[in-house]
C-alpha cells in the first residue's frame, strides 16, 4: 500500500488493486496487437502474442500448460518458472497432468489475486472435465486455452482430432466458450476473457488461418464479415472455417447466389443478445447454412442445415484431412 496525503489514508497501489480485482491496470488493453487483413496466423500463436503484450498490465496473470507450453501459446516470454525458490514466478509447468492443472487454476481463481491461464490440446479436455465443470459451477475466473481444435491437427491422427469436444463444452452451463475465426478475434477473445466474470474456454487452431475479421464479432457472439443488401443465404461458421465460408460465398456469387457470411465465435454470448440483434444477424426469412469442422450437434438451433464432420478424423496433413472430410 501507499500513503495518500490528500486522502489521509493508505490506498492500494494500482498493481495490487488490479490483482485484487482480477483485472488490469489502467490502459492494459491498449497494448494488444492488431493484425492486417490477409495475414496468416495460427490462433494459438495469436493468444501467445496477446498474453505477452498484456503481461505487464495484468499483474495477476499466471500462465502455464500441461507439458505443452510452446505448442499452446501459453509461454510468457519474460516470466520465470514458479518454484519453491522463485515463489514470484508467473510461469507454471504443470507436467502431464491436465486435471491437476485445471483444479489448481480453479483454486487460484477462487483464492483471489490471480488470473490463471492454462493450455492443453483440445482433445485432452476429457482429462480435466471435472475441473472445467467445477470452474463453471463456482464461476471461477480462469481461462482455459484449448488448441489443436479440429481435424486440422492433421498427422497426429484421429486420437488427437477433437471431433466432439466443441459440442460437449458448449453444453456446460456458465462456461463462456469462444472459437475465434482469426488472430484479430483471438485478441478480442483474450480481452473478453479478462473482462468476463467467470470461466472462459478459448478454442484455437494449430494451423495458420487467414485474417478476415476486425475482431468485433466476439463482443456480441456473432458478426457479419461479408454482406449483401438482399442475401439469398446466410453462411455461419466458426474458427478456421470462416475463411472457407468466405471462399464459398465468392463461388456462390459467380452462380448468382448472394450469400451473407457470419463469424459466430461464441454461442453463449450470442444467446445473451436481444431479439433485434439476433434477427439482424439471421434474418427470419433467409435460410442459414452452418459450417464447422466437428459434429453438427446443436447447430440446428441457428441453422437450417449444417456442413460438419460426423465421424472421427484421419491420419493426414491437416489441409488434406479437411479437404477429404468435406470442409472445403
Amino acid at each position: 500500500q501507499v500513503w495518500d496525503e490528500s486522502a489521509g489514508e493508505a490506498i492500494a497501489d494500482p498493481a495490487f488493486r488490479a490483482a485484487r480485482d482480477r483485472t488490469g491496470t489502467p490502459g492494459w488493453a491498449d497494448e494488444l496487437p492488431t493484425y492486417e487483413q490477409g495475414d496468416k496466423v495460427a490462433t494459438r500463436k495469436a493468444i501467445e502474442a496477446a498474453l505477452n503484450a498484456t503481461v505487464d498490465g495484468l499483474p495477476g496473470l499466471v500462465a502455464g500448460s500441461a507439458d505443452l507450453t510452446g505448442n499452446t501459446g501459453t509461454k510468457l516470454a519474460t516470466a520465470v518458472a514458479q518454484t519453491a525458490a522463485q515463489p514470484g514466478g508467473r510461469q507454471v509447468y504443470y507436467g502431464v497432468r491436465e486435471h491437476a492443472m485445471g483444479a489448481a487454476m480453479v483454486g487460484m481463481a477462487l483464492h483471489g489475486g490471480v488470473i490463471p491461464v492454462g493450455g492443453t490440446f483440445f482433445v485432452f479436455v476429457d482429462y480435466m472435465r471435472p475441473a472445467v465443470r467445477l470452474a463453471a459451477l463456482s464461476r471461477a475466473k480462469v481461462c482455459f486455452v484449448f488448441t489443436h481444435d479440429s481435424v486440422g491437427v492433421g498427422e497426429d491422427g484421429p486420437t488427437h482430432q477433437p471431433i466432439e469436444q466443441l459440442a460437449s463444452i458448449r453444453a456446460i452451463p456458465d462456461l463462456h466458450v469462444v472459437r475465434p475465426a482469426d488472430a484479430n478475434e483471438t485478441v478480442a477473445a483474450w480481452r473478453d476473457a479478462v473482462q468476463h466474470d467467470g470461466p472462459t474456454a478459448l478454442v484455437l487452431s494449430r494451423q495458420g488461418i487467414e485474417v478476415v475479421t476486425d475482431g468485433s464479432a466476439v463482443e456480441r457472439g456473432a458478426g457479419i464479415v461479408r454482406d449483401h443488401d438482399e442475401p439469398d443465404l446466410v453462411i455461419v461458421a466458426t474458427g478456421s472455417e470462416v475463411p472457407i465460408a468466405l471462399g464459398a460465398a465468392e463461388q456462390l456469387a459467380d452462380d448468382g447466389v448472394a450469400a451473407r457470411v457470419i463469424s459466430m465465435p461464441s454461442w453463449d454470448r450470442f444467446d445473451e443478445q436481444d431479439e433485434d440483434f439476433r434477427h439482424s444477424i439471421f434474418p427470419p426469412d433467409v435460410p442459414v447454412l452452418a459450417v464447422e469442422a466437428g459434429v453438427t450437434m446443436g447447430w440446428h438451433r441457428y441453422a437450417d442445415d449444417v456442413v460438419g464432420i460426423e465421424r472421427f478424423g484421419a491420419s493426414a496433413p491437416g489441409g488434406v484431412a479437411l479437404d477429404e472430410l468435406g470442409i472445403n
